[in-house]
């Protein structure tokens, strides 16, 4: 087994933006091949509604669908799949709902107003999304987790119902996703997937209803009609490969920090995990625990070519300089495995998720910890937020004036009004200003 050598970069270096910014560079093939496909995939359906759908699923999941009345799975098989998971499996996923629905509660926006001198009244209204749609990838890839990530901040929300889409290959579900589904609330189930599942989704179709909203994971295709419904319809995001990011002061196990950056390497070879230590001989301890545990890994060649590609250690001068590159680097998830986490954080103002603290694992978000784990990728995280209630939740202004406040405000937007020109936008509130 060949020595895995990680790129080093020095923060001090007089050429350190430009290799950090090299290091960090990832653009997505812009496939034009795939873009025409979706968008005659997008255009069928909508033209052709549940025969489409139908065509697709069959075509691209080995099925054998005659009618579009078999693409809805009764809802008795969530309940099914939930009551026959083993005992651990059942209240591990209960455990981790029961997380994930606490912290989502804490998450609720409110409806608020508020009333002026005049009495005028301003304020608020929070409304939930009617109908949201989620995505979840099927065939191999099995995301329980991702279920309750998505559907449980939709139900604390409100949404009236959660439509789920996910691809049956061969007619195949996987169990614990149909549990997790059950136990997040899901309303109803299509095996459907890809972009005519997205398409479907968005512009509706005789069986399947149009939603407001779509959120969920998935391949190119997925993403890239997700990309083009947009508009039509809400998305969450359009992720790209995940990422991690250690800032470590050289005082944490090193074998622990080796594997916190395996477990984002092995999610795919476009995966990024970065460490920063203003600690020189720690460096090299985690470069040889990731070469001592690397050959036990199941995914070994996954890791192997992410941390060779695109993986990094950083030396820094002190820890400050480390937050400073995490700030330029705005990372999906950041480790802070410090003495004094809540210090460091303190100058940390772009990532997707922070973990605090040599005993605070990423992993534990990605599962059971309750925060999200639907989190702004490839820098994003500078304008974004993880996924919450708030994504299913809108907002409307709240204007009730007073016949005072009407007299009022109407005279200063008679004045903007005739400044811009808009003499009916004037008249309309001249109408109500108290003459005499």
């Amino acid at each position: 087994m060949c020595y895995l050598s990680i790129t080093r970069l020095d923060g001090s270096s007089s050429d350190f933006d430009r290799q950090l910014q090299q290091l960090l560079a990832w653009d997505e093939a812009d496939d034009r091949d795939i873009q025409h496909r979706v968008v005659d995939i997008i255009a069928d359906v909508r033209k052709n509604g549940d025969k489409a759908v139908i065509d697709y699923t069959n075509r691209f999941d080995r099925r054998n669908i005659s009618q579009a009345g078999e693409l809805e799975l009764p809802k008795e098989t969530l309940k099914s799949a939930w009551e026959k998971l083993p005992d651990n499996q059942a209240q591990t996923l209960h455990a981790a709902a029961g997380r994930i629905r606490a912290y989502a509660e804490h998450q609720k926006i409110q409806s608020w107003q508020y009333t002026e001198a005049d009495g005028t009244v301003l304020g608020q209204k929070v409304t939930p999304l009617d109908r949201v749609g989620l995505y979840v990838p099927g065939g191999k890839a099995a995301y329980p987790s991702s279920v309750l990530m998505n559907a449980i901040p939709a139900k604390v929300a409100g949404v009236g119902e959660l439509i789920m889409v996910v691809p049956a290959p061969q007619g195949e579900t996987n169990e614990l996703v149909m549990a997790a589904a059950h136990l997040a609330g899901v309303d109803r189930i299509f095996a459907i997937g890809g972009a005519q599942a997205i398409a479907a989704l968005a512009y509706g179709t005789e069986t399947i209803p149009a939603v407001a909203k779509i959120v969920g994971p998935g391949n190119i295709y997925v993403a890239t009609a997700k990309k083009m419904v947009f508009g039509q319809v809400g998305i969450d995001m359009i992720a790209g490969p995940s990422e991690i990011l250690v800032i470590c002061d050289g005082k944490t196990n090193p074998d622990w920090i080796a594997m916190d950056m395996f477990s984002q390497a092995e999610h795919d070879e476009n995966a990024q995990a970065i460490l920063i230590s203003d600690d020189a001989d720690f460096l090299e301890r985690v470069e040889q625990s990731i070469n001592k545990l690397l050959p036990e890994m199941e995914r070994v060649e996954i890791i192997r070519t992410s941390l060779s590609n695109r993986g990094a250690f950083i030396k820094v001068d002190n820890l400050k300089q480390a937050a400073d590159i995490a700030n330029i680097i705005a990372p999906e998830h950041l480790e802070l495995s410090v003495e004094d986490p809540e210090a460091l954080n303190e100058t940390i103002r772009h990532a997707g998720a922070i973990f605090m603290g040599r005993y605070t694992a990423e992993v534990l978000g990605d599962y059971c910890a309750g925060p999200n784990h639907v989190l702004p990728t490839s820098s994003t995280a500078r304008f974004s937020s993880p996924l919450g209630v708030y994504d299913f939740q809108k907002r409307s202004s709240l204007i009730n004036c007073s016949q005072v406040g009407a007299d009022s405000l109407g005279k200063t937007a008679s004045i903007m009004a005739r400044g811009e020109g808009l003499t009916a936008h004037a008249r309309s509130a001249e109408y109500r200003i108290k003459t005499g």
